[in-house]
């Protein structure tokens, strides 16, 4: 056993080789897979849907919930789980199993050293760390110059402050927000207040496992504030690709499928 301390800063008793894991993070499972642990992996979230693989693995709960008997029968040598939303889940957990929990990232850079830390835990470090470095490629900072207003579908609209790493990543490529100074990770976005800072372009994705449509969304907006926006009178009005969360995985993926998609709409597709 080697002890190592979680976000929660306890000291958890990691074992030297770890043979089953349970991951209730869609990202850390992504990273898991990623750097060679699949076949360790014995329990995951419904929300685990990266790389496609995971899906033959047992599903043992949500974001906040868990099937005690299925967690049980597998018998974990460690569960992990991430800050913020599963705050109270890890806290379930704990009186039961061991836990190990990462940080939630508030930067892309909080991503790479999110997916180092999950190879420093698990013992395959130079793993982790190259995979860190491969995704660094695609992370280069551009300076666009615009004002956006980006919206997540997550049992209702979200927005993001300054503590996301949605609007650092925005920020860093150029991008302003309406929300840039609100000292959140998420909030319930003003339409008013968005309206006002008159976005340029704006980007909705739509709830897991539905997704939605540039069609969809301007039906939904054209009576509300944001129809009197720069954004919605030029038509420029972008939906996330495919069904699955996007910009709300902070996974490697968020790296490859995210960041390429996002610098796409920048320089090709803003009138």
């Amino acid at each position: 056993m080697t002890k190592l301390r979680d976000f929660t800063l306890r000291d958890v008793d990691v074992p030297d080789k770890i043979n089953s894991i349970i991951s209730l993070n869609p990202s850390i499972t992504e990273t898991l897979c990623l750097i060679g642990l699949e076949n360790k992996l014995k329990g995951v979230s419904a929300f685990c849907r990266r790389p496609e693989s995971v899906e033959k693995i047992k599903k043992i709960g949500s974001y906040s919930t868990y099937n005690e008997n299925i967690v049980n029968e597998i018998n974990p040598d460690i569960i992990f789980t991430i800050s913020g939303y599963q705050e109270n889940l890890t806290k379930e957990l704990m009186k039961k199993y061991q836990v190990f929990q990462f940080e939630l990232p508030s930067t892309p850079y909080g991503i790479l050293d999110m997916i180092s830390r999950v190879g420093v835990v698990t013992g395959k470090i130079s793993n982790a760390q190259n995979l860190a470095r491969e995704l660094q490629k695609y992370f280069v900072p551009y300076d666009s110059n615009k004002r956006a207003y980006l919206e997540i579908d997550l049992g209702g609209p979200v927005s993001f402050g300054s503590l996301s790493y949605i609007t650092s990543t925005l920020n860093l490529h150029g991008i302003s927000t309406p929300f840039d100074n609100n000292l959140k990770e998420w909030l319930e976005p003003d339409y008013e207040q968005v309206r006002k800072f008159d976005p340029e372009l704006m980007i909705f994705e739509g709830k897991m496992y539905r997704g939605t449509s540039v069609e969809e969304t301007i039906k939904r907006l054209k009576d509300t504030p944001l129809s009197n926006t720069s954004a919605f009178r030029k038509n420029n009005i972008f939906c996330t690709p495919g069904k699955l969360d996007f910009f709300a995985h902070h996974g490697p993926s968020f790296f490859t499928s995210v960041i390429p998609w996002l610098r796409h709409i920048l320089e090709h597709e803003i009138n």
